[in-house]
């Protein structure tokens, strides 16, 4: 297990007092035999250390000292190389089975091949999937447009693939694949920035890897994926930003005569923190997200509140007396055009195809029914987009035909009603009791990592709300802009699948809670467990052991379940009692 280093920025963010003594609330609970968590210093807490592996971690290494300290320093890539390795292989592997148009692939296989051939989506003919799967090269690509209700850059994106390895299942599934895996990579180094240990960043990478929802998604041509890798680069790059400001507000607070870090109201308050190159990144992340699906804006929307929370919260904690005064005066702006511009000309770039070729659907609208009214001084090609993009959002709203695997958001959580995006039964199999075996490839994920997942939600709402700790608020923050705006929208026909945008940070909340199982490292001293809990006394060794046991045990059975819905997840003929085996719920089925 490798040790903890002090991180008292919880709480401070979150306004709780700094100073020498406790607050008056805690005063009067110290009746009750509550003891104030211990602050660390003002430099830790604007800029914590990472987690480094105790002497007796070392100790257990069989190599000298010098090559073990060497091994640990690259283990901060190292480890989420190979967990994105491994997680790679189980995607990649027979990528093209089952050999079909699976679900919604009927729709974006075929107008990412139009898309990246003619620069925009064709009215592709009834039936034809079964010519493509047969002969691709004997299918003629539409001329005439064609009706799609979702920006391009999704399409974009899965027609590259289908342009390097033809047009064929492989092919499309291609890039969604190579994206799931890069953002386990991805997830494993936000979880080491945010926990500030590489052992949690490396389980919260391997948890999304082993979740059956990403891992089928990241094998299916759909939208929703690569809006989740948009959505989660964009946190990792309002996370970075929020480390490089805090450590330029470190570098100009003074120092005294003995080397400590003092707060400063007049520089908390003043100081502009300059360039900030990953909020503008972020903002052009969050452009391509909204640019793959509308649901992107609200993620926009809650990540940059967000982000000025944190600039309010590091300001504080430098010593601002008025921090939100300070943060409209210097931060506000700044933030706002560094990400709302940004991921706005994203987005309409992202039309260019449709702009440049002028026979995009509605392309010409402007010159045609649209001509008149008091917005002719407009390029067309901006009034057309406009009246394309009115026309699909009252689709979206008024979407309410019913469908077998419709689900409502209340149950996604629970896994009430996954998505069956490929089904095939045969008769005659020799394995099977009764002679039928089936085939399916089930949008579900996986079980006890979700189940677990409602826990350690509430335990994430717990630290936010009690602790004031900064990254379950985080944490919260990312679920909740991926799956409350659908809460508005009862009424639409929505999926499961949808849920994939927040599944990694379902797994941050879940390893937030192993980390608190773990506790604290024995004879480290005061400092804070992979959880983020600050605490006088180190638990002992039996609270460490029994720690690590339960969460060991959660974790192999979270793997163990991902291993047993394996079949569901690839397509891989089951014996018919197999297959129902496997049916824990009615409403799987």
């Amino acid at each position: 297990m490798t040790s903890t280093a002090p991180e008292a920025q919880q709480g401070n963010d979150a306004g709780v007092h700094t100073g020498d003594q406790p607050p008056s609330w805690q005063q009067r609970l110290r009746r009750f035999g509550h003891s104030p968590r211990p602050e660390a210093g003002l430099r830790e807490r604007l800029d914590p250390p990472y987690a480094r592996p105790g002497k007796q971690f070392r100790d257990v290494l069989p190599v000298p000292p010098v090559l073990a300290d060497r091994l640990v320093r690259w283990s901060a890539w190292g480890g989420p190389l190979l967990v994105a390795l491994v997680a790679g292989v189980l995607r990649f592997w027979n990528l093209g089975s089952p050999k079909a148009v699976i679900f919604d692939e009927t729709y974006y296989a075929k107008d990412a091949w139009a898309l990246v051939n003619q620069g925009y989506e064709g009215s592709w003919p009834k039936d034809v999937d079964k010519l493509i799967l047969k002969d691709p090269s004997s299918v003629d690509i539409p001329v005439d447009p064609g009706y799609v209700v979702h920006p391009p850059v999704g399409k974009w994106i899965i027609g590259f693939g289908e342009q390097i390895f033809g047009f064929t299942p492989f092919g499309w599934r291609f890039m969604v694949a190579l994206l799931g895996t890069l953002s386990i990579l991805m997830l494993c180094r936000i979880g080491r920035r945010l926990f500030r240990s590489t052992f949690l960043g490396c389980l919260a990478g391997t948890l999304l890897a082993v979740d059956g929802l990403h891992f089928v998604m990241s094998r299916t041509a759909l939208l929703d994926l690569i809006l989740m890798f948009f959505v989660l680069a964009a946190f990792g790059c309002f996370l970075i930003d929020r480390d490089r400001s805090r450590r330029k507000l470190a570098a100009a607070l003074p120092v005294d005569e003995e080397g400590v870090l003092r707060p400063d109201a007049h520089v908390a308050e003043t100081l502009r923190l300059g360039w900030r190159p990953w909020r503008i990144m972020a903002g052009l992340m969050l452009g391509l997200a909204f640019a793959t699906k509308w649901n992107g804006l609200y993620i926009l929307a809650a990540f940059g509140v967000m982000s000025v929370l944190w600039d309010v919260g590091a300001r504080r904690t430098a010593g601002a007396l008025q921090p939100y005064r300070a943060v409209a005066l210097r931060d506000l702006l700044p933030a706002f055009v560094s990400t709302v511009p940004v991921a706005i000309g994203t987005y309409l770039v992202s039309w260019t195809g449709w702009i440049v070729t002028d026979k995009g659907y509605y392309r010409n609208w402007a010159a045609t029914e649209g001509k008149g009214g008091s917005w002719t001084w407009l390029p067309d090609w901006l009034r057309s987009l406009w009246h394309y993009e009115n026309q699909v959002y009252e689709f979206h709203v008024g979407l309410t035909s019913g469908h077998t695997y419709q689900s409502n958001p209340w149950s996604w959580i629970v896994l009430g009603r996954p998505v069956s995006y490929f089904y095939e039964e045969k008769t005659g199999c020799a394995e099977s009791a009764t002679g039928k075996c089936a085939r399916e490839v089930l949008a579900l994920g996986t079980p006890l990592l979700w189940w677990a997942g409602c826990v350690a939600l509430l335990y994430v709402l717990w630290r936010w709300f009690f602790r004031r700790d900064w990254r379950a608020g985080a944490i919260a923050c990312g679920v909740a802009a991926g799956w409350v705006p659908w809460f508005l929208y009862q009424e639409r026909t929505i999926f499961l699948f949808y849920a994939v945008v927040f599944v990694p940070f379902l797994c941050l909340a879940v390893t937030m809670m192993i980390g608190a199982l773990l506790g604290p490292a024995s004879g480290t001293g005061p400092g804070h467990h992979p959880g983020g809990e600050i605490t006088a006394d180190p638990a002992g060794e039996r609270r460490r052991t029994l720690g690590a046991i339960a969460a060991g045990v959660l974790v192999l059975l979270i793997v163990w379940n991902f291993i047993y819905f394996w079949p569901l997840y690839t397509g891989t003929s089951l014996p018919d009692t197999s297959w129902r085996d496997r049916m824990w719920l009615d409403t799987w089925v």
